[in-house]
């Protein structure tokens, strides 16, 4: 049987973990299908994703820079594709492309399920609000903590995605609210950094007030980029967790919507950990 393909298509991303991750999936399911890396010219996305569909591809991830550039492709695009603006998912269906964001059920489920760490009720601190932050919103608010707080070097920047996102809020009964990063308040239950403070190095975008000792502190990155965040939270007694949890799960999502089959994904987190840490 010739197996179906997919990939991930963004510029740069031989770096991508997903084929790994989905050839661990398929795998463990059963499932017959190739998943590769295709770089993308900055200038050329739609193009390269018409000529992998037309090629008889099933369906593809997206990654950085291209996330924006997703929801105007697809016929139809979910809810959350649609609250996000951003979309990290396609799939080629024969009367129609569909779009989703799979990106914030994903940092959802490894909080509630990877930490084991309820979010109904708790107070939430989003640093950041770029398109990561706008991709992680909307399940966030979904899963009704009490208050989210969306704290950014550029108010104008959190007022719109929190304005985006006013209604979504209302209707979990979450109170949501912008806030600059000097001044975002203090001992939050679950701080994430989304924004790309931790791509330049940086330890905290934020005062150390934010957290207190259990906070759970989580970067979207993960490896040395995460460490310097993740160690200065640690340092005032909270406990962290990186973007690899995030980064199996929202694959999961993604499997589930093209193959109809949901994958256990501890042991892939387990796996490309250690894989990880022998590179």
């Amino acid at each position: 049987m010739k197996p179906d393909r997919y990939a991930v298509l963004g510029n740069p991303v031989a770096h991508s973990r997903s084929p790994f991750i989905h050839a661990l999936f398929a795998q463990q399911t059963g499932q017959v299908m190739d998943y590769g890396r295709l770089l993308c010219p900055m200038d050329g996305f739609e193009a390269a994703v018409r000529a992998f569909a037309a090629e008889g591809g099933r369906g593809c991830n997206v990654t950085v820079p291209f996330k924006l550039q997703v929801p105007p492709l697809a016929t139809q695009c979910t809810e959350r594709a649609t609250l996000a603006g951003a979309a990290n998912v396609l799939r080629f269906d024969a009367d129609g492309w569909l779009a989703d964001n799979t990106d914030g059920v994903g940092l959802v489920r490894d909080i509630e399920h990877g930490a084991g760490l309820a979010l109904a009720g708790l107070r939430v601190l989003l640093v950041g609000a770029g398109g990561a932050a706008a991709g992680v919103l909307g399940p966030l608010l979904a899963a009704r903590p009490a208050s989210v707080s969306v704290a950014n070097r550029t108010a104008d920047k959190a007022l719109a995605l929190v304005d985006r996102h006013a209604a979504w809020a209302a209707q979990h009964g979450v109170a949501l609210s912008a806030a600059m990063l000097h001044a975002p308040g203090a001992d939050f239950d679950v701080v994430i950094n989304a924004s790309a403070s931790s791509l330049h190095g940086a330890a905290s975008p934020v005062p150390t007030r934010t957290i207190r000792a259990g906070t759970l502190v989580v970067d979207l990155m993960y490896g040395p980029a995460a460490e310097p965040f993740l160690s200065w939270a640690r340092a005032a007694g909270a406990h962290t967790r990186d973007g690899l949890g995030m980064l199996v799960e929202q694959a999961a999502e993604a499997f589930a919507l093209w193959r109809g089959v949901r994958p256990e994904t501890a042991p892939v987190l387990q796996a490309l950990r250690q894989a990880l840490a022998s590179s």
